[in-house]
């Protein structure tokens, strides 16, 4: 039966700002506290689903988390209504404002880790939320995430979504930007790769935390049922997370049996490809060298976040961030990627600046979920983009989310009140029923 690889974007949400609540995300910490655009970023990462849809490629939507998180004030000594907790942290601890506020759920590639049914022991698509536990903003995430996925793939029969791991530094697990499958065609069975960042031995980064464990990865493959010949096992290179390499899709990007990827991304990785060569004799691998393109250069235009997709008529399509077409070393990369008659025949280029500022490229904003025919028809098809979702959705964001947002505005009761009332609408657009705590 043929399988497609279903992109899941997260809609940015309507409190999208720039806190700077990321360590070793370099973009997050340079935008700190600048005023961000919430209508604009909704619309540009709308537009980028478009993009997909419009080729042909399978596409669908998240919605996003309920924000601010007022329980998590109030278990930080904030009390009162919910607009005096608001003002009270907002004067006294911004920081903690702004971490419940955050809507860095948009970044669907963090939301699980996936594994289709053609790799799997029991032949259903397994699904593990990401415990995010490696920082406060996205450990508030894990709860709403695993039910917002046991909605959308309700079928037991096809599909199982597993809790999240112990909320534990051992475990620490930030999803499918660490983990990468390789496959003939997305039908195929494949090899999964998690990459981790440490494993309580060996290198460790100097100046940025690693995020994720080997025993997150370990844990996973287990209970998703593959197979010692289905997995593999890689370490980052810390001087890359130094560099700012905080997730390993910063650096990588596979796609079927194509792995992009930097000379610098993985320890050993020589070795490392050669192994992988023989367990997946079928890689395609296109390895970019330091004197072409600086790990540097690769964080700052994130090229390797790019999404690397196939097309409806075989072919490679490479969808990057525009700081890609604008930088001068980037560009002549890709020539030579589209040139060299390889498996990636063309390049478009997405403007999602309000991502990108934030510290997430093309890659960070989707979740990709290979489904048979069956398992597709067994989602909850309210969630698959349309045409007439997409203008609704369109017209949601224009009425809903405000111009503007600084630090300053998060202090505003009233925008509590306007976010409630975005989210009631957009879970009657996507048929979710009362998903939000708000709505029980």
């Amino acid at each position: 039966m043929k399988s497609y690889e279903v992109n899941f974007d997260g809609l940015v949400g309507p409190t999208h700002h720039f806190g700077g609540l990321s360590p070793g995300n370099i973009a997050s910490q340079e935008h700190r506290l600048h005023t961000s655009y919430p209508r604009q970023a909704a619309l540009e990462g709308l537009q980028k689903m478009k993009l997909l849809a419009d080729l042909g490629i399978p596409q669908a939507v998240l919605p996003p988390h309920e924000r601010p998180d007022i329980p998590f004030l109030r278990q930080h000594a904030f009390a009162g209504t919910e607009a005096k907790v608001i003002e009270q942290a907002l004067k006294t601890r911004a920081d903690l404002l702004s971490i419940a506020y955050s809507a860095s759920a948009m970044w669907a590639a963090n939301t699980a880790t996936v594994s289709p049914s053609a790799d799997t022991r029991d032949s259903r698509v397994h699904i593990t939320p990401a415990n995010l536990a490696s920082t406060i903003h996205r450990q508030l995430e894990s709860t709403f995430t695993t039910k917002l996925l046991r909605t959308i793939f309700p079928a037991p029969t096809y599909f199982c979504i597993h809790n999240p791991l112990p909320n534990d530094p051992k475990f620490a697990d930030e999803g499918a930007a660490n983990h990468s499958r390789l496959c003939r065609t997305h039908s195929a069975p494949g090899l999964e790769m998690f990459v981790y960042g440490r494993n309580g031995t060996g290198l460790f980064p100097q100046t940025f935390p690693a995020r994720q464990t080997r025993a997150s990865g370990e844990q996973i493959a287990s209970q998703h049922g593959l197979s010692e010949d289905r997995s593999l096992f890689v370490q980052q290179n810390p001087a890359a997370i130094d560099a700012g390499v905080f997730h390993n899709d910063v650096i990588a990007v596979a796609n079927e049996h194509v792995l992009l990827c930097h000379e610098h991304a993985y320890v050993n990785q020589t070795q490392v490809m050669k192994h992988l060569s023989k367990k997946f004799p079928e890689l395609h691998l296109i390895e970019v060298a330091a004197e072409d393109l600086s790990v540097e250069d690769a964080v700052q235009t994130y090229l390797f976040n790019s999404q690397l997709v196939t097309l409806p008529q075989g072919t490679m399509l490479l969808v990057c961030p525009i700081e890609c077409a604008e930088h001068k070393r980037v560009r002549p990369v890709l020539d030579r990627i589209v040139g060299n008659g390889g498996p990636i025949t063309e390049v478009k280029f997405v403007d999602i600046r309000q991502s990108m500022q934030n510290g997430g490229g093309p890659a960070c904003l989707r979740l990709r979920v290979v489904l048979t025919e069956n398992e597709l028809e067994a989602i909850h098809q309210p969630v698959l983009l349309t045409k007439d979702l997409f203008e609704r959705l369109t017209d949601w964001i224009n009425r809903h989310y405000r111009e503007e947002i600084t630090i300053e505005s998060l202090g505003d009761p009233q925008l509590l009140v306007e976010v409630r009332a975005s989210l009631d609408e957009v879970s009657q657009i996507l048929k979710l029923g009362p998903i939000y705590p708000f709505q029980q």
